[in-house]
């Protein structure tokens, strides 16, 4: 009888919680049919063109190529309206930077772009770049600049591009004889 009871207060005690647990799975479960539901009977919400425009920003995506000629140009003739941006971290910027490049070390980025203006400006010493403005990213061989284009336009940069080389391919085609004349 006592064995009894015991097994009935242990039960009790654990059954509030299992419920609160398999309610809470409910809800969750449920929360994202009934939204599925909602916007399936009236797409024209003005919710659903935030929820597109989200998942276009969280697709899997590659940023277009640019190439040496376009870098060239570009260090040549700076612009306020557009940015080239160098992801390498400072110990790696030592080598040198393409000229009128600006740096952006990779591994702070995502946290520098959602920082407001004015901050953006004194932690990096120009101003923050607007998502409507084109950006070439680079870095040492090209691999860090294609996530760097993914990260601002996850970000909402709308406008970015990846130079396909980099600072290796710079450095051997500023070297060459022929770049020279």
């Amino acid at each position: 009888m006592l064995r009894f009871a015991a097994q009935r207060v242990a039960s009790r005690a654990l059954r509030p919680q299992a419920t609160v647990f398999r309610a809470r799975q409910c809800l969750v479960a449920n929360f994202g049919t009934t939204i599925r539901r909602q916007n399936a009977k009236d797409p024209s919400k003005p919710g659903d063109a935030v929820l597109e425009e989200h998942k276009k920003l969280q697709s899997d995506w590659t940023a277009p190529l640019v190439h040496y000629d376009t870098v060239k140009a570009w260090s040549e003739r700076p612009s306020f309206d557009a940015y080239l941006i160098d992801v390498r971290e400072p110990d790696e910027t030592i080598q040198g930077i393409i000229p009128s490049a600006v740096t952006l070390p990779l591994s702070g980025m995502s946290k520098s772009l959602h920082l407001a203006a004015t901050d953006f400006k004194a932690q990096h010493g120009y101003e923050k770049p607007l998502p409507h403005q084109e950006i070439i990213f680079y870095c040492r061989s090209g691999k860090r600049s294609q996530t760097a284009a993914d990260i601002a336009r996850r970000n909402g940069y709308k406008n970015v591009k990846s130079y396909d080389g980099s600072w290796l391919d710079w450095v051997k085609r500023e070297q060459s004889p022929s770049s020279s004349s």
